[in-house]
């Protein structure tokens, strides 16, 4: 009997066919329009299942008690559209950085931009702010636009964000061709942390600046204190251990 419905049901001469092809076909169009290539390639691929999951997930925004079913980045949808409401009303600084916060999670980096913005406009004195508008700035490699907000919050707070401003600043300094400036806030950065990105942004520098053996230092650090780290940590900074033990792969070569 089920099988026989099946049948039925998928004769395109059979009315409900036609709408639910009509149906799916709106829902991929949704989709396209909103930029979720995922969701549409899912609803071109098998309509039949896909299209009524982006109907509940996505088109309708589900309801709450239904939110431990979204996919991956429902959760966004959802607050970006909450804070957009809450900036119509109140339009505050604080709406608008995180809205920011979340286009550049999800690497849009223009929309970000204009967030961090129009909330620098609203509040020029945050620090976190101007922290992560001077981020959104250095990853679209406009590192020149960047340095006078870095250098700014880290003037007023060497310790901002746990060092994460100051580990920019490095960056900004190292992009723009400032090694010396870069080296001197990496020594900054691990005066009070410990962080392996850290060591290893160093110990390129002083490579790169003929101090080898200051270099050769920073990284057997790195690898001396990464078998004692928490699990948490170690998956954390995998990539620059990964590095470290090229680089001084590389140092012993020269040998």
């Amino acid at each position: 009997m089920m099988l026989g419905f099946i049948t039925s049901f998928l004769d395109w001469r059979n009315p409900l066919f036609l709408l639910f092809g009509l149906f799916a076909l709106w829902m991929l169009v949704d989709a396209i329009r909103r930029q979720e290539w995922l969701w549409a390639v899912f609803i071109f691929l098998f309509p039949p299942i896909n299209a009524v999951l982006y109907f509940f997930l996505v088109y309708r925004q589900a309801a709450p008690a239904m939110r431990g079913f979204e996919l991956s980045g429902a959760q966004d949808r959802h607050r970006i559209k909450e804070l957009q409401e809450q900036i119509h009303h109140l339009d505050t600084a604080h709406h608008h950085a995180q809205l920011g916060d979340i286009y550049s999670r999800q690497g849009k980096l223009d929309q970000a931009e204009a967030c961090y913005r129009a909330a620098i406009q609203r509040d020029p004195e945050d620090l976190d702010t101007l922290a992560h508008y001077g981020q959104c700035l250095l990853r679209q490699n406009r590192a020149a636009e960047a340095l006078p907000f870095f250098e700014r919050v880290c003037g007023q707070d060497a310790d901002h964000d746990y060092g994460q401003s100051l580990m920019a600043l490095a960056e900004t300094y190292g992009a723009l061709g400032r090694a010396e400036e870069a080296i001197q806030s990496w020594r900054r950065v691990l005066a009070s942390h410990t962080y392996a990105r850290a060591r290893v942004k160093l110990a390129k520098l002083l490579m790169a600046s003929g101090q080898v053996e200051r270099a050769r230092m920073e990284l057997d650090e790195v690898l001396a204190d990464d078998p004692h780290a928490p699990a948490f940590q170690r998956k954390r900074d995998a990539v620059w251990i990964r590095e470290a033990r090229a680089m001084q792969r590389r140092l012993l070569g020269r040998a």
